[in-house]
């Protein structure tokens, strides 16, 4: 006879000696990861999204599973004259499942390769390219490429998104950041993982502006002649805005913090990290801000 002891109360182990079949020992875990997202430059390229993962998993009652938050990237700091490219999210984690930080955003420089890439810089008519997405490599995939800059001394690439590029940048300004993904595990659809809008250099194009933000929390490029980058939404994994300026010191925008949420139709036995408990259906879900574990 297996001792099951502790794994079940002593009422359930009266009925499976009765009945002679032991409860399952298994529950399917329905999950969304999303990373951090880039920064955005101080001037220039956009964030990339963080990479934006969905599935089912069969774990184990009894098995506590990880739960990593990843942070945003900080964006590109204010310093007159010098271009400074933004630092790429930090990756998100449940149990076997990464979703990498979004790349972030270039100056004078190439975006960097992420969960979705960060947006190419633009500077002295030279295009940068964006960086690639899904890096690394999962299928489905995991977020997409950014843009490129213009070549033009002028408008800069947006972020990619989790389902889309970041749009080149051009004379009028600074590239879309691409969209984001929607997700229905909370029992309500929502966007994450959107990527930053490229910044511009208005010096040389009077009208340029900075692109709009993916949506799924992407921020958007700077506005008029000295704009700083807006930031990515907390807990949406959206890139930062690149920032457009003329002459003066500005900031690129931060990449939104990432998110974990995990539902089952089974209750947790235990949690850490204070995840938020909704239900949804015969689900029960948990929404990770910061990091812990959960144990069903």
């Amino acid at each position: 006879m297996p001792n099951y002891s502790g794994r079940w109360s002593m009422e359930q182990q009266f009925q499976a000696i009765g009945s002679g079949t032991w409860p399952s020992t298994s529950v399917e875990i329905e999950y969304l990861v999303v990373a951090g997202g880039g920064g955005g430059a101080n001037v220039f390229g956009g964030g990339g999204a963080g990479g934006f993962r969905t599935g089912t998993l069969t774990g184990e009652t009894g098995t506590a599973y990880t739960v990593t938050v990843g942070a945003g990237g900080a964006g590109g700091t204010a310093s007159s004259g010098t271009a400074i490219n933004g630092t790429s999210g930090s990756n998100s984690v449940f149990s076997t499942i990464t979703a990498a930080g979004g790349g972030y955003g270039g100056a004078n420089a190439v975006g960097a390769a992420g969960g979705s890439g960060g947006g190419g810089g633009d500077w002295a008519a030279s295009g940068r390219a964006g960086g690639a997405g899904n890096t690394p490599s999962t299928t489905p995939s995991q977020g997409s490429n950014g843009g490129s800059g213009s070549g033009q001394d002028a408008g800069a690439g947006g972020g990619g998104g989790a389902s889309a590029v970041g749009g080149n940048g051009s004379t009028s300004g600074g590239g879309a950041g691409g969209a984001g993904t929607a997700s229905t595990i909370t029992g309500s659809s929502v966007t994450y993982a959107g990527g930053g809008g490229g910044g511009t250099f208005t010096g040389t194009y009077t009208g340029a502006t900075g692109g709009a933000g993916g949506a799924g929390g992407g921020g958007a490029g700077g506005v008029g002649m000295n704009g700083n980058g807006s930031n990515g939404t907390a807990n949406r994994g959206g890139g930062g805005g690149g920032g457009t300026r003329e002459y003066d010191s500005i900031a690129g925008g931060a990449g939104g913090s990432g998110v974990v949420i995990v539902r089952a139709t089974r209750a947790a036995a235990s949690t850490t990290g204070s995840p938020t408990v909704t239900t949804s259906g015969s689900y029960t879900i948990y929404t990770f801000t910061s990091s812990g574990s959960i144990t069903f």
